[in-house]
């Protein structure tokens, strides 16, 4: 029994070493293999103080009444405090003119934070595994995102709605999704199965049953293992750019000169960084270029378009929004 509850025990040096057990946290439990598996394994580990988390998206009708069902009962079984929460994903996604997969992963952690503000705890755990990273990374650079977008998926993480950060930790993103079936099978664990992950509706699950397993068809080899490793690196590089950009610059209007003599991998970090700082996210690489460009002395142009109506002005050496 103890080879069972400790299968995953070398990643909690790593992980879980800044997250005492005898602390309150959240857990991000859907009620499916992977978040079931890491409930099980952290309170095996002595966690006995977490506030299970699950947002019934009402995409699956009794279906996902029955995920929430069994969730409250896992918790009750456990004696953990649970908070069940509700969300119409898909009037969500039409009014936001979102894709369902991004207006469910919205709908989640503006829930998780509603949650954290109500038992002020700021940090939960999420059951992710390497798979969802190789997944997520595999997503991200088709989309054209840079190696920080590629590597977006970490072991820890800070995400922020409003004036609330929000501490997200992983502590499988090591672990492979066979490693988590052979644990499910150990401890006899039960859990619900989302029909809706074997289809190939959704983009992950595309990329997921079809490019990746052609992908190594193709060259012969395991390509999962090489991708994980890539994020790492990328991950690790990302920490070392973020400590070389000015922190001056997100608190001020960007000085054209201090910033043109930067390399340009700074200049864009930069300039995101500063477009985040003023409430301009999820921007692009074409936005970060137009603002970019004004740094360009002989550019004709001294404004430029940014998200919700909003523009980048340069005047007198300095770039400000508007």
């Amino acid at each position: 029994m103890r080879q069972k509850v400790e299968m995953f025990r070398p990643l909690a040096s790593r992980t879980l070493r800044n997250f005492p057990p005898d602390q309150r946290y959240l857990v991000g439990v859907s009620g499916g293999r992977d978040s079931v598996a890491l409930l099980h394994w952290l309170t095996s580990l002595g966690y006995r103080k977490l506030i299970v988390c699950h947002l019934d998206h009402e995409l699956r009708g009794r279906a996902s009444q029955a995920d929430a069902h069994f969730v409250a009962s896992i918790a009750a079984k456990l004696g953990l405090n649970c908070e069940i929460g509700k969300t119409d994903v898909r009037v969500l996604a039409t009014r936001s003119k979102l894709s369902i997969e991004t207006a469910a992963r919205a709908a989640r952690f503006a829930f998780f934070v509603r949650v954290a503000r109500q038992k002020r705890c700021r940090t939960i755990f999420l059951g992710h595994h390497a798979d969802d990273l190789v997944e997520t990374a595999l997503l991200n650079l088709l989309r054209g995102a840079s190696p920080a977008g590629v590597a977006a998926m970490r072991n820890e993480s800070i995400h922020r709605i409003g004036k609330t950060d929000l501490t997200i930790v992983r502590p499988l993103l090591g672990v492979w999704r066979r490693e988590i079936d052979c644990y499910i099978r150990l401890n006899d664990l039960t859990f619900r199965e989302d029909a809706s992950n074997a289809g190939f509706g959704p983009t992950r699950n595309r990329i997921r049953h079809r490019v990746l397993p052609y992908i190594e068809k193709q060259l012969g080899r395991d390509v999962r293992k090489a991708i994980w490793r890539s994020t790492q690196i990328w991950a690790e590089e990302e920490a070392v750019l973020e400590s070389l950009v000015s922190v001056q610059l997100v608190d001020s209007d960007l000085e054209v000169v201090s910033v043109r003599k930067m390399p340009i991998a700074l200049q864009r970090r930069a300039i995101i960084n500063w477009l985040r700082a003023r409430g301009i996210a999820n921007v692009g690489f074409e936005v970060v270029e137009a603002v970019r460009s004004l740094l360009d002395p002989e550019h004709s142009l001294a404004k430029v378009n940014l998200p919700r109506g909003r523009y980048a002005r340069r005047r007198a050496k300095k770039i400000f929004i508007e």
